[in-house]
């Protein structure tokens, strides 16, 4: 029998995660397929039924269903919990076990591929969304000295300001038109975007979260979109003396976390991130 790995989301049309997962199954001669599952919202309940199937060794899930799915599942591990949001899925024998890779995947790119270490860092988060949630939770873990959060919305900056006090630490926040963003910025060694703003195919892209003036000499920018492989920012940020790193990196290795997951396999990273960079190319 096939086995089968889904993404879960809405529209994915432009989604290279079956294309390296699929080359990390077939580097074992798994006989697993990993495919793309485009729901409306209404049909998640019933996807998540499909899912404890036995062809079904779990799902990938991003944007918009990443808490969407958490009631539907059996158990929660910690990290997923605290963080609020589900982007893997493992199914054993009919219960599904929600986890999440973002905040691992996060974290590994910026070491593994950043050179950065986060410990005793002056950190700003731009955006208040799931990805800015595990950004979040995984820096405080590795001891940033101070973390300030930027966003538009008062209500959702207060949201994940209290969730992020939480695991102890006092969070500063900003919103992009204060008259003080520029002094923020220009303390801060490390400068995460977890916004989709200059992302390809969308309603933002060719655009930057931040202007480029406010960008420092010598801090690290870490774009989370991944495709373009350098958005505006990053252009902006090397421009100005930055250092950087851009999503394609963060993508691949929560894939990877998550495929170990899957298969208690150690994930082929070097394969994967060679053919996510093919796929973003051609």
């Amino acid at each position: 029998m096939t086995r089968q790995v889904k993404l879960i989301g809405h529209h994915l049309g432009h989604s290279i995660s079956p294309v390296f997962q699929q080359a990390a199954i077939d580097k074992y001669g798994l006989d697993v397929k990993y495919g793309l599952l485009e729901l409306e919202p209404h049909q998640v309940e019933a996807a998540m039924q499909q899912l404890r199937q036995e062809e079904y060794l779990g799902a990938n899930v991003t944007v918009p269903y990443k808490q969407t799915v958490m009631p539907f599942l059996d158990s929660i591990d910690e990290l997923a919990t605290k963080i609020g949001a589900v982007n893997t899925i493992v199914n054993r024998s009919g219960k599904l076990t929600g986890h999440n890779t973002d905040a691992e995947g996060f974290l590994q790119a910026l070491v593994q591929e950043g050179a950065f270490n986060p410990e005793k860092k002056n950190t700003i988060i731009l955006g208040t969304g799931g990805v800015a949630r595990a950004a979040g939770f995984i820096l405080i873990k590795e001891k940033v000295s101070s973390m300030t959060i930027v966003g538009r919305n008062p209500e959702h900056i207060k949201g994940l300001k209290l969730s992020l006090e939480a695991a102890g630490m006092k969070i500063n926040t900003a919103t992009y038109d204060d008259s003080n963003l520029a002094d923020v910025v220009a303390k801060c060694d490390l400068l995460v975007n977890c916004t989709s703003v200059g992302m390809k195919y969308s309603e933002t892209e060719g655009q930057s979260p931040l202007e480029a003036r406010l960008i420092p000499r010598g801090i690290f920018v870490y774009d989370v979109v991944y495709n373009p492989r350098e958005t505006c920012l990053l252009k902006d940020a090397r421009q100005a003396g930055a250092k950087t790193l851009g999503g394609l990196p963060m993508l691949v290795y929560q894939g990877a976390a998550s495929f170990e997951l899957w298969t208690n396999m150690k994930a082929p990273v070097n394969l994967m991130l060679q053919i996510a960079g093919h796929a973003l190319e051609g």
